[in-house]
């Protein structure tokens, strides 16, 4: 079973190492569209953010910030920065996707052709509105931006680790499934929507992960996302440790809750319509983080390796390595390509630590689960609650 994610996460490198990956350049009316900028206790950083997208709307553009369940002056800054504030206190219902749903529905008054969210932490990168949005319009489809997330210069190996493994999952493998016009997985920040796609959509689940959940959701209604390579929607990763376990712990456990959830019945789905585009996306959804995929099959040619010791059998043994093989193959290449500026070779080569360190985080996913909605701790924040 391992051979396939790590064959599949090859192709997807090969082909964005081997293939350039076309600009979106749009052409023709984008017509009229909503920002909406969900943002929890976010005054430290909410204007930095929002003087990244303000400089990019057209006059009859909006720019919505959901000052969600503030205890801070997120919602006094934004105003005076220059966008419109909507207030929503609700303690019971935690999480971006109620944020969002009560956006959209602020919205319907007056409804656009197009929304676009942006996470109150992220900087978006000059023109890339207006390039999601002429996507958006042309497909008629969901788009999402490539969104990458930078380690600070004094950052720990550990840190710069988890960055390149980031930017595989974000750049390097929907930069692949794009070369074949194939659909993306959303990734939370620089998603942009068609009116009646997100206006019809179930945004206030409170799920870990609404934004891969909501991706697929789309995809088996026949919208899958589409990639966009030319938007960029960059973040940093928070300084603490604890704010770096904590996101990455809502982020996999939501991830792998995901997996086994939505990926069958995504397959199934596909074959039962013959439809490529919702193979191609449970394949890519069945791929599990680099870390655990990196201990599972390190667990698996170890215990092949013992069997065929014991068994001379060395069929077992033959897959683990081929498995490896490609694994190996899949990261150094996408070092070689995209992420020599990210991480030395002498710190990727200590990958297998970061992995091991990672540990508790997967068995908290099968004895405590995390199921609720955690935001990350910054730098100048106060203790977690």
């Amino acid at each position: 079973m391992l051979l396939l994610p790590a064959a599949f996460l090859c192709a997807e490198v090969l082909l964005a190492v081997t293939k350039r990956v076309e600009g979106s350049r749009e052409s023709g009316e984008r017509g009229r569209l909503a920002i909406i900028m969900p943002a929890h206790d976010e005054a430290s950083i909410i204007a930095a953010t929002l003087h990244s997208v303000l400089p990019q709307l057209n006059p009859s553009d909006r720019l919505i910030v959901i000052a969600d369940n503030c205890s801070d002056d997120t919602a006094k800054l934004a105003s005076a920065a220059g966008a419109e504030v909507i207030v929503r206190t609700d303690s019971s219902r935690r999480g971006k996707g109620y944020a969002l749903d009560f956006a959209v529905r602020y919205l319907e008054r007056d409804a656009p052709k197009i929304v676009i969210v942006v996470d109150a932490d992220c900087q978006v990168a000059e023109g890339s509105i207006d390039r999601l949005a002429r996507v958006c319009t042309r497909t008629e489809r969901p788009v999402q931006a490539l969104y990458l997330l930078h380690a600070s210069s004094h950052a720990s190996p550990r840190i710069r680790i988890a960055a390149f493994a980031l930017m595989v999952k974000n750049q390097v493998r929907p930069s692949g499934l794009h070369r074949l016009g194939l659909s993306c997985q959303l990734l939370g920040t620089g998603m942009a929507f068609p009116w009646a796609c997100i206006s019809a959509a179930n945004l206030a689940t409170g799920h870990i992960v609404e934004d891969m959940k909501l991706g697929v959701d789309l995809a088996r209604a026949g919208t899958p996302p589409v990639y966009c390579p030319d938007a960029l929607v960059t973040s940093t990763f928070p300084e603490p440790s604890e704010g770096i376990q904590t996101q990455r712990m809502r982020w996999e456990h939501g991830h792998l809750g995901v997996i086994l959830a939505e990926a069958p019945r995504l397959l199934f789905d596909s074959i039962l319509k013959l439809d490529l585009k919702l193979l191609t996306l449970a394949l890519d959804l069945s791929v599990p983080p680099l870390a655990l995929l990196t201990l599972v099959m390190s667990a698996v040619w170890i215990v092949s390796a013992v069997f065929y010791a014991l068994t001379r059998e060395p069929m077992p043994l033959v897959i683990a390595s081929s498995a490896v093989a490609l694994l190996v193959f899949a990261v150094m290449l996408s070092w070689l390509r995209f992420g020599r500026h990210i991480i030395s070779l002498t710190d990727l080569a200590h990958a297998f630590l970061y992995a091991l360190w990672k540990v508790p985080v997967y068995a908290k996913f099968l004895v405590a689960r995390q199921l609720d909605w955690v935001r990350s701790k910054r730098d100048g924040d106060g203790p977690l609650p």
